[in-house]
């Protein structure tokens, strides 16, 4: 009860420094915004080839601009020792990192669907008929990027060139994932729509994996 209550209170100031100055939310879909027109143009996709490549254009968009949305995340706690105030706060450390992958997977998944409609119309893919199944995979996908991203986060927050250090630390390690996000999206939005139960099965246990982890060894993570 402890862990949920201290989560619940430092969840609330996540939520409340996000929606307050919006800068970040707003920065990653602008960017997103632009990765899609760029895509679209250049490629002029037709039905058959965005049901091929949007997939992979999707999640590759989401990936690098969860690595934009993820940078600040231990980095704003760096100013006036905030984050040693937070472990002094809480009595179990995870509920640290429970807050703050809440709020990046909050984030990351708002932004995504967010931007589903105007993927759906640069791209001329029909996506209300699979919502339910699309959703589900968003969800199971931003959970898994931001398990690993938080983590990283907060490793990269103490280093010296932590802009460079959190894209090289994320990229390798959310292949697994990004792979079968990607087949199980296009299994969605092909031609007959299908969920590719093999692959939301390696990313759950992907998430169930990386959150553990996190679980056991998030504490040594806040070592300075």
């Amino acid at each position: 009860m402890e862990l949920l209550s201290n989560t619940a209170v430092l969840l609330g100031k996540e939520l409340r420094t996000e929606f307050r100055s919006r800068e970040l939310l707003t920065t990653t879909v602008v960017f997103v915004l632009l990765i899609f027109m760029l895509f679209s143009i250049t490629f002029h996709p037709t039905t058959s080839e965005s049901q091929q490549f949007g997939p992979g254009l999707l999640w590759v968009a989401f990936l690098f601009a969860a690595s934009l949305m993820l940078q600040p995340c231990f980095l704003r706690e760096q100013t006036n020792d905030t984050l040693s105030a937070l472990r002094l706060s809480v009595g179990d450390p995870f509920a640290i990192f429970f807050a703050k992958l809440t709020a990046n997977t909050f984030f990351l998944l708002l932004m995504e669907l967010l931007m589903l409609p105007f993927f759906a119309g640069f791209f001329n893919v029909h996506i209300l008929s699979v919502l339910p199944q699309l959703f589900l995979v968003l969800f199971l996908g931003s959970l898994g990027i931001a398990i690993p991203g938080t983590a990283f986060s907060a490793i990269s927050a103490q280093a010296r060139m932590r802009e460079l250090m959190l894209p090289l630390l994320l990229l390798p390690v959310l292949t697994p994932i990004l792979i079968a996000t990607t087949d199980v999206t296009a299994g969605l939005l092909g031609a007959e729509p299908s969920l590719n139960f093999a692959g939301l099965g390696i990313m759950i246990g992907f998430d169930v994996v990386f959150l553990t982890a996190l679980w056991l060894f998030g504490e040594y993570l806040l070592e300075e």
